[in-house]
């Protein structure tokens, strides 16, 4: 099935991913927006478990208080 930018800029707005991420996930699911959001939100689940063990080396947290 042939994806149409008018599918790939819907499924953008509906979940803010990228551009070529949305075109891929609607030619892995035949164009059906649905599916592709499905998908998208188990991959996105499966990357974010990935990076749950890592140890965040540098940063910085500021607080600031104003007694007003």
């Amino acid at each position: 099935m042939k994806i149409s930018a008018a599918l790939v800029k819907e499924l953008r707005e509906r979940t803010g991913a990228g551009m070529m991420e949305c075109k891929k996930a609607l030619t892995e699911n035949n164009g059906d927006v649905e599916v592709a959001i499905e998908e998208m939100r188990k991959s996105g689940q499966a990357k974010a478990a990935k990076k749950a063990g890592r140890i965040a080396a540098e940063g910085a947290i500021v607080i600031q208080q104003d007694n007003n």
